[in-house]
């Protein structure tokens, strides 16, 4: 092996690329031209126009007019553009015409997610069409209620997101059908007696969709396999897997694969391997960490300066783009933690192998060594591809002892421990100067037997030394997007935009009511939402501050356009610390192994495919996340179920028109107190205030308030818990605050 790195690349390798790069962007520059005349032509028309006569007026030749066909088919995908009757087309703004995913709730109703930034559209269920929570449909704004959502009727549907429902079969006098576990899709499906998959009636099963149905005509489908029983152990939580598609094993054929793979990659090092076997290299991890794609060391180097090395497991190494493991990866998008198990994103030969950073084993990674002072600024960096022998693998509470002075590992890893907390505050303290948000969310796990049954829930814990891995991730992160936006490369960032100024305006008045004021007459940065945090910082309403603070920021996402971090407030983030499970980190590891260590060209050269995929790992996370989010409340019903009758004291959550829900202060577990069962009053919902009136009484429920509530009925079939209240509490109110 050799001890450097390679060489950064010829010229004329970087001019052939430069070139490629200029055709590409004026390649898209050519179709960003044609779009704009495209919507300008369609705005200044007297109405809606076939394709035919838009070519014509824009003057496109005979020879292109395919091509521009699959153009407006393009922006009428994207949401541009809407094709109308008579195959007409029309800008879709001008029509008041928004695209975006539909979310389902439990009583039927939807609300769009729409891609103009402005606030969610109200979808009543008669208006949602055959629609299913998570697709992607157009919605026509057919309503502005004045402090209120937008309210709309579904146009089309643009994007179908499942395939296959789990739910319950039943079989009836003249058909069978399938309810579904997910309360979210409301109408049941209908199963023929051929297609029973000799299904028993109550048997869990999944099916595969035939037929969304229209108008009053429901979905029809398959019955493609039986679960079991929902008592049956297991069989909750592969109803929940099956339901978000997650794919729990490998086929054969790839888990030969991924083995050849391990193999290749061994055998061949790369002549640009650098030999640091030598260099103290530790992971700190859970205790039950099963894969370990970083680890940390630490160098003095001098007077106020050290070097710190993030090694990151090299799978890119493994991996090749296209290969078959790529293609099964790219297609998971990422791990999954369901609640009693981890669904890698690799097969176990590389995720649990020759990828994962064991104590002891001569492992392959990509290395990046930054110097630090003594005030966390960066003054130099260097990637290499190394092989790395960690020392030591820390759990979390190993190192929070030594930090603590209350354990030792070794003189020597103590001593690495010390510095890089020395240093991680530092990190932390320029984060926090520069406005990065600490929000500070209780998490709670769920504690099963060997059964799978839970038998308790408890606090997640949360260390320093978390803190310490979390700092240098950032970091490193933060140092990859800066160096790959510098170059000009392809490449795919996590990007967190700003909160829509509805959202904000929704927080102002929602924390006004609990003494909180936020300020409204500027566009607010990172370090105005942080201050909100800091006011309530170890009173009693700090977790529900959080917790709407959270609400009104956007989800993060990936793009190949670097728009910044608004919760780290950072001007450049891309994920590459974790590609064992996370596809966006293998997408980055292969663009910094190829660009920034052997300078060769690109490994991403389409921009639009990779745009492409970078949606596609946005779609793949949140589905996961959800899919882990629905197997711990399943077990946290499960919980629940043995303490019916129980009283609990809790915090009201969420508040809508057909209820609130309340979490509770002891076991972190959220019920719905539906306005069915609040027999004393009616009550009027207040959107913008979050609350629930009493017509007559004058009685209101309102968010923050603490209530007493009793356990009043658990399903777990459909997943969820119901409370009663028993009574308000005291209210409870913090000191005022700019």
């Amino acid at each position: 092996m050799s001890r450097r790195a390679g060489g950064s690349g010829g010229g004329r390798r970087s001019g052939r690329a430069s070139n490629r790069r200029s055709r590409k962007g004026r390649r898209r520059g050519a179709q960003g031209e044609l779009e704009s005349r495209i919507v300008t032509a369609l705005s200044e028309s007297q109405g809606p126009l076939k394709s035919k006569d838009l070519a014509r007026i824009l003057s496109i030749p005979n020879g292109e007019y395919r091509d521009f066909r699959r153009l407006l088919q393009g922006l009428e995908q994207k949401g541009t553009l809407y094709r109308m009757r008579g195959h007409r087309y029309a800008v879709a703004d001008i029509i008041d015409l928004v695209s975006g995913p539909v979310s389902i709730t439990r009583d039927g109703h939807g609300f769009v997610r729409a891609d103009d930034g402005g606030t969610d559209v109200y979808v009543p269920t008669h208006r949602l069409k055959t629609a299913l929570d998570g697709d992607t449909v157009t919605v026509r704004i057919e309503r502005r209620p004045r402090g209120r959502s937008r309210e709309g009727a579904v146009m089309r549907i643009l994007e179908r997101v499942r395939e296959t429902v789990v739910g319950t079969f039943h079989r009836g006098r003249k058909v069978n059908f399938v309810r579904p576990l997910d309360a979210r899709m409301q109408r049941d499906v209908l199963i023929t007696s051929d297609d029973d998959g000799g299904a028993d009636d109550g048997q869990i099963v999944v099916v595969r969709i035939v037929s969304f149905g229209e108008g009053r005509v429901g979905p029809t489908g398959v019955v493609e396999e039986v679960l079991g029983d929902l008592d049956e152990p297991g069989v909750d939580v592969l109803a929940v897997a099956h339901g978000f598609g997650v794919s729990l094993t490998f086929p054969d054929d790839l888990v030969r694969a991924a083995q050849s793979s391990a193999e290749e990659g061994l055998a061949n090092p790369g002549v640009d391997r650098v030999d640091r076997t030598d260099l103290l290299t530790f992971t700190i991890d859970p205790a039950d960490a099963k894969d370990h794609d970083d680890a940390l060391s630490f160098q003095p180097l001098g007077p106020g300066r050290v070097e710190v090395g993030v090694h990151i497991a090299d799978v890119s190494h493994f991996v090749t783009i296209g290969s078959p493991v790529d293609t099964e990866a790219q297609a998971r998008g990422t791990s999954v933690y369901l609640v009693d198990r981890t669904v890698p994103m690799l097969p176990e030969a590389l995720s649990n192998d020759v990828c994962s950073l064991n104590r002891g084993e001569p492992r392959f990674a990509l290395s990046l060594f930054m110097t630090l002072d003594r005030e966390g600024h960066v003054h130099e960096r260097r990637y290499e591809h190394t092989v790395i022998r960690c020392r030591e693998a820390l759990s979390y509470e190993q190192a929070q002892e030594v930090l603590d002075g209350f354990g030792s590992i070794d003189p020597a890893v103590d001593d690495a421990l010390r510095g890089l907390d020395d240093h991680a505050r530092a990190l932390r303290a320029r984060r926090v100067e520069r406005g990065a948000l600490d929000l500070d969310l209780p998490e709670s796990k769920v504690i099963l037997n060997t059964e799978g049954d839970p038998i308790d829930i408890q606090r997640r814990d949360r260390f320093e030394a978390h803190r310490l891995i979390e700092d240098y991730m950032i970091l490193a992160n933060e140092v990859v997007a800066n160096d790959l936006e510098a170059r000009g490369l392809n490449a795919m960032y996590r990007i967190h935009e700003s909160p829509a100024p509805e959202k904000v305006e929704m927080l102002a008045e929602a924390l006004a009511r609990i003494g909180v004021k936020v300020p409204t007459r500027r566009r607010l940065k990172p370090r105005d939402f942080q201050h909100i945090l800091d006011v309530v910082r170890g009173r009693h309403e700090e977790v529900l501050v959080n917790t709407l603070v959270l609400r009104s920021l956007r989800k993060a996402r990936y793009e190949t356009t670097n728009m910044g971090h608004f919760g780290l407030a950072s001007e450049g983030y891309a994920h590459f610390t974790s590609p064992i499970r996370r596809y966006p980190d293998l997408v980055v590891h292969r663009i910094v192994s190829t660009c920034l260590v052997r300078g060769q060209a690109e490994p991403y050269q389409d921009s639009e495919a990779l745009t492409s995929l970078a949606e596609r790992c946005s779609a793949c996370e949140q589905s996961a996340a959800e899919a882990e989010r629905a197997s711990v409340a399943l077990k946290k019903v499960e919980y629940m179920e043995r303490h019916l009758g129980d009283e609990f004291h809790g915090r009201i959550s969420g508040v809508a028109a057909f209820g609130f829900f309340v979490t509770l202060e002891e076991v972190f577990v959220e019920g719905l107190v539906h306005v069915s069962g609040m027999m004393d009053d009616y009550y009027r919902f207040e959107e913008r205030q979050h609350v629930l009136v009493g017509e007559r009484g004058g009685q209101s429920f309102r968010l923050g308030d603490r209530v007493l509530v009793q356990v009043a009925r658990v399903d777990k079939e459909a997943r969820h818990i119901d409370f009663a209240v028993l009574k308000r509490l005291r209210a409870e109110r913090i000191e005022s605050s700019d």
